[in-house]
């Protein structure tokens, strides 16, 4: 472990599906005081949400069962080490007692597993908005009561506090639902060096702490625009933080392990994900990313300089998904000469062919992918390639316009331009679209829930 004065935090994922061994390695290597574990996204919630409408013991990112079952041998030796999860989503109490029953099948009967709720608004929605909260969209400003049907998700991004909490009642282990991805690593600095819920610089310190390595490696050499010159990025090390009592800390990552940590590599994650550096908003604080100074401490390391933080607001973010239709993706290759107009034409024929039977999709698109469609207007120039990826995407709130739309890509192969290859994986899926609505809520009408499991 660290010095007294400096608590170790890692972070070994940044969202449901990635690496799978990052956390195994980062505690074993890691040398830590506390593994969060950061699962959740907008979408995840939504997964998670119709999870557990179909089986009320799931709702939860199963791989983090997975994980911590691998984890137990090191959790033996190293007893003092804290895990911090999200991964609770939409259903923290199944998952946590998931959890228990693996920590006392290895032997660890005596960790103490704690359990944040209360983030879910889903079945206070009504209430909520029969008492005048009308969950605005942050977007276009439209009430939610315009879409209250469809809803499958709504919840609140909790902060730090209930964490602490948590930490407070001696949890080991801590689970919860839906908290702002930051506050998974201001909580346990703030429990360790007993700062106060004013303390804004110190809680904007951690927060900076939080955001850069919540993403896992994309601090330690993730997208990184020098990739090329992260040694063994294939093994890739995942971060940590090192935080002072002040709110100030260094960040690195396991000797040994790929990647790298650089100024360019902090710079790079610092701003990443955000709209006012100068106002970064938490539930526990709005961070003020300008104020911060990075130094390059050698190979892998850099210190990070206190920030100066502002009072939070008095409002919670709230991630609400909605069912919006449904859609699908599908991709031919073209190739030869003129591949990029044989795949517009075709793009364009496909989508007559289902007006001439009288089916509009309500949207759709055709992209030429390898001609920098993905970011139209962005990249220069290329001369004509050789071969082209055509890819059509339809979007329209009836299933039936949707799963025709699917039927017109195979007749291509042979009704369409010469050079039309890449036709084996069969009728694209149908998929349902949920969409996002981002909304603000008065925190005095959210109560965070805290249990320690027996």
């Amino acid at each position: 472990m660290v010095s007294m004065q400096t608590l170790r935090i890692g972070n070994g994922c940044g969202f449901w599906g990635d690496n799978l061994d990052a956390p195994i390695f980062l505690a074993r290597d890691g040398k830590l005081d506390v593994l969060t574990l950061e699962y959740l996204a907008e979408l995840t919630m939504s997964i998670l949400a119709l999870q557990k409408q179909r089986d009320p013991d799931v709702g939860y990112a199963a791989d983090f069962l997975d994980v911590l079952e691998r984890l137990v041998p090191i959790l033996k030796q190293q007893p003092n080490l804290k895990i911090i999860t999200n991964a609770g989503g939409m259903n923290p109490q199944a998952c946590a007692r998931k959890a228990r029953e693996i920590l006392k099948r290895g032997g660890l009967a005596g960790k103490r597993i704690g359990v944040v709720s209360g983030d879910d608004l889903l079945p206070r929605l009504d209430e909520l908005i029969a008492k005048g909260h009308m969950l605005t969209n942050l977007d276009n400003g439209a009430a939610l009561a315009s879409v209250r049907s469809p809803v499958v998700s709504a919840n609140a991004y909790l902060g730090a506090r209930p964490i602490v909490e948590a930490l407070a009642r001696g949890a080991n282990v801590i689970v919860t639902g839906r908290v702002a991805d930051a506050s998974l690593t201001v909580a346990p600095a703030a429990h360790a060096f007993h700062w106060k819920w004013d303390d804004w610089d110190r809680l904007g310190g951690a927060t900076v702490a939080g955001h850069l390595i919540e993403c896992g490696a994309q601090v330690t050499g993730g997208l990184w625009c020098h990739w090329d010159q992260a040694p063994d990025l294939a093994h890739v090390g995942y971060p940590f933080v090192d935080v002072e009592a002040d709110g100030g800390f260094t960040i690195s990552k396991p000797a040994g392990s790929g990647g790298a940590v650089n100024l360019e590599t902090v710079s790079e994650q610092l701003l990443y994900e955000v709209g006012d550096p100068a106002a970064y908003l938490t539930p526990d604080v709005v961070a003020d990313f300008t104020s911060v100074q990075l130094r390059s401490m050698g190979p892998d390391w850099v210190q990070v300089s206190p920030a100066r933080g502002k009072p939070a607001t008095d409002t919670y973010k709230v991630s609400i998904a909605y069912r919006n239709g449904f859609q699908a993706s599908g991709t031919l290759v073209m190739i030869g000469p003129n591949a990029v107009a044989k795949a517009q034409h075709s793009g364009e024929m496909l989508i007559e062919r289902l007006r001439r039977i009288g089916i509009v999709p309500e949207r759709h698109l055709i992209e030429t992918l390898g001609t920098g469609a993905c970011v139209p207007g962005v990249l220069r120039d290329a001369p004509e390639p050789v071969e082209i990826v055509l890819r059509v995407s339809v979007q329209d709130s009836r299933r039936a316009v949707v799963e025709r739309f699917t039927k017109e890509f195979a007749p291509l192969v042979t009704s369409g331009p010469p050079g039309v290859t890449g036709y084996t994986t069969g009728r694209p899926p149908v998929r349902e679209v949920f969409a996002y609505w981002p909304a603000l809520i008065d925190k005095r009408v959210v109560t965070p829930c805290v249990e320690v499991l027996p």
